[in-house]
């Protein structure tokens, strides 16, 4: 197995574009119509926290952050290609995540991911994430799931 490797990007980055149309592709199988009520949320092109993983060039995995408030960040489109999963891919890519964003002194992250999406769920809360009430945006979405966890 090769080694993963991670780049600090952004939103306008080829490979993240091409990771997150995955993304999105396997979100509207999994979610079909009401998948679309989340898309708004879900722009992040202008973004500046891009991490992409690589298997050599080629790129396997992602994920983002934006500020939510002056101490918070809000982790955003966490994915790994179906044939790279199981590695420890998304792990590593969110671990680099938070480490960037403390480094920018932000000291707890939140996040929203879908009832339907339990390979997901799981990895936040082995990764210390805690389920809270629904925030913002997310406060009427049935599926959705909130999930925060302190950085220092």
């Amino acid at each position: 197995m090769n080694v993963i490797t991670t780049k600090r990007t952004q939103g306008e980055n080829k490979d993240f574009n091409h990771l997150i149309a995955q993304l999105d592709n396997d979100l509207n199988k999994r979610y079909q119509r009401e998948q679309s009520e989340y898309d708004k949320f879900n722009k992040v092109d202008s973004i500046a926290t891009v991490i992409v993983a690589f298997d050599g060039d080629k790129p396997v995995g992602c994920g983002c952050f934006k500020e939510y408030d002056s101490d918070t960040v809000e982790m955003k489109r966490i994915f790994v290609t179906p044939d790279y999963r199981g590695r420890k891919i998304s792990k590593q890519v969110l671990g680099e995540l938070e480490a960037w964003a403390k480094e920018l002194g932000y000291s707890k992250a939140v996040l929203e991911t879908g009832s339907g999406q339990p390979e997901a769920i799981g990895l936040y809360t082995r990764c210390g994430y805690e389920r809270i009430e629904n925030y913002g945006q997310y406060k009427d979405f049935p599926n959705s799931l909130c999930f925060e966890k302190k950085l220092r």
